[in-house]
């Protein structure tokens, strides 16, 4: 059963199966962040964390609360979100779950360029991040590209510009000294440590700017789903879309970046777990949207509460994300894709 919106510039139609599964997801949001909000080193009763979101409670309950954990998880929404939508496109237009920003390299060339900038400028972070994903992105698919981008051949190359730029960055970290290189280090392996509101402007902002090409986008990747011929007989034309969705990509995991690290599998993972909880042939961007906040605020909240150490958020989606890739692996096998 579904129900459709019929608009005369907008055609919509939503499956019931949609709906129930968006409620629950949307509904598991909500809860993981009020325990989010309550549990860790200082745990909130169960209503004071609330009369301190309605403006009453303690000095100290309030600096808690509002400067240091609902920044932190607001951020981890927006950082998740962008993850989501990012990998999302990219595994739809590649028509390979593999092709995943984390993956192909292009995480790895923001943080690259977040780190060169946070060395040669000391900030410009955000700026740093783009230069270098753009730049990844320019030399992956410009190595990838043979008469076309072929899937398999951008995911090989990928990973190998990936795992250089890695090394790269760990050259980078020996040349500073052992306190900055620490810190980076972690970072590095993505965190949500000392979130402030200024990184909640950051990602929702450019969130909410990049949101109506996100819209719009949704519609024409539905169609590069499809093969080649058919998409081009629909009157689509390939490359300067591909183009325009690889630089919107690229945008979105540059700003999750810049704000959370390169947290690994998240963008790799929420596309096909939102398409396998509604498997209805569209990108689902919504979807990965949504369970790329749930992954990272998950993660970030079961690193706090760790007893005795503060392990980065990265670790916990790492372990999250290594089995969903050796499940896409075999089902690709299966397919014979590999």
């Amino acid at each position: 059963m579904s129900w459709s919106l019929r608009l005369p510039f907008l055609s919509l139609s939503v499956s019931q199966r949609a709906v129930a599964v968006g409620s629950v997801l949307m509904l598991l949001l909500t809860l993981g962040a009020v325990l989010a909000l309550r549990l860790g080193s200082y745990a909130f009763s169960e209503t004071s964390w609330l009369s301190v979101l309605l403006g009453a409670g303690s000095d100290i309950d309030r600096m808690i609360l509002m400067d240091h954990r609902l920044p932190r998880i607001l951020t981890a929404l927006g950082a998740g979100a962008c993850f989501g939508l990012s990998g999302a496109m990219f595994q739809t237009m590649m028509r390979n779950p593999l092709a995943s920003p984390d993956v192909i390299g292009f995480n790895a060339g923001a943080s690259c360029g977040a780190l060169l900038a946070i060395i040669l400028t000391g900030g410009n972070v955000l700026l740093g991040a783009l230069v270098g994903a753009l730049f990844t992105a320019v030399l992956v698919v410009g190595l990838a590209w043979k008469d076309g981008l072929h899937p398999q051949r951008l995911v090989l190359i990928g990973l190998g510009i990936g795992f250089a730029l890695a090394a790269l960055s760990d050259l980078l970290l020996s040349r500073t000294d052992a306190r900055t290189a620490a810190d980076m280090a972690e970072w590095l392996i993505g965190t949500l440590n000392a979130r402030d509101w200024q990184d909640v402007w950051l990602v929702w902002s450019g969130l909410l700017l990049l949101a109506p090409a996100v819209f719009w986008v949704h519609f024409p990747l539905a169609r590069l789903g499809l093969s080649d011929d058919l998409t081009s007989s629909l009157g689509l034309r390939l490359s300067p879309l591909r183009l325009g969705i690889t630089g919107l990509g690229i945008l979105l995991a540059a700003l999750a970046v810049c704000t959370a690290g390169p947290l690994p599998f998240v963008a790799f993972a929420a596309g096909p777990i939102a398409r396998a909880l509604v498997p209805n042939g569209r990108p689902a961007l919504l979807g990965a949207a949504v369970i790329g906040a749930l992954l990272v605020l998950a993660a970030d909240t079961a690193s706090r509460l760790v007893p005795s150490i503060q392990l980065p958020a990265g670790v916990f989606t790492a372990l999250i994300g290594g089995p969903v890739m050796i499940w896409l692996l075999m089902v690709q096998f299966r397919k014979g894709k590999l």
